[in-house]
């Protein structure tokens, strides 16, 4: 009984620490072995441009040694493309959620579900408004710009920042 008790004690106590995620893009958050417990299980509602790094629980099922080499992939390649999407105002987001929701601008919200696609990882661009475009897989950084380019109707050269103004 007092091992009971114990192990519920301490089901509350972990469950009391967990602190809810923001709209941040710490992308060790998706890692495979974690993705289970991740707070990144609760779908996301997408109101902005943005780019939703999925990476779902099937991947767990890969390989140990084929999951964390597919990650780091997808880890990798995302950053080289993060400094583009934040100088076009377009919001990098991650979530473990088999689902994500679209604000429309006429106050109603549509499903997108990403379970069952070919992979259970990859990127999902969304401008609410209008339809969105699920890319499954690792994407090299130079094919995921030209998606992104693309999608979101950038220039060629999005990674160049504003010039500084010096007086």
């Amino acid at each position: 009984m007092i091992a009971l008790l114990s192990l519920g004690s301490c089901q509350i106590r972990w469950s009391g620490k967990r602190t809810p995620r923001g709209d941040s893009t710490d992308l060790a958050g998706l890692v495979p072995h974690g993705s289970v417990d991740s707070t990144l299980l609760i779908p996301r509602v997408i109101t902005e441009p943005s780019v939703v790094i999925f990476w779902l629980r099937a991947a767990d099922t890969l390989a140990a040694d084929d999951r964390t080499d597919t990650f780091d992939d997808l880890k990798y390649y995302t950053e080289q493309v993060a400094p583009a999407l934040e100088a076009s105002g377009i919001k990098l987001l991650a979530t473990n959620a088999d689902t994500v929701y679209v604000s429309t601008p006429d106050s109603k919200r549509r499903t997108i579900l990403l379970s069952g696609l070919d992979y259970p990882y990859g990127y999902l661009l969304i401008d609410p408004g209008g339809p969105e475009r699920i890319l499954t897989g690792v994407y090299a950084d130079e094919d995921l710009m030209d998606e992104l380019r693309a999608y979101f109707d950038l220039p060629d050269d999005s990674t160049s920042t504003q010039p500084r103004i010096t007086t």
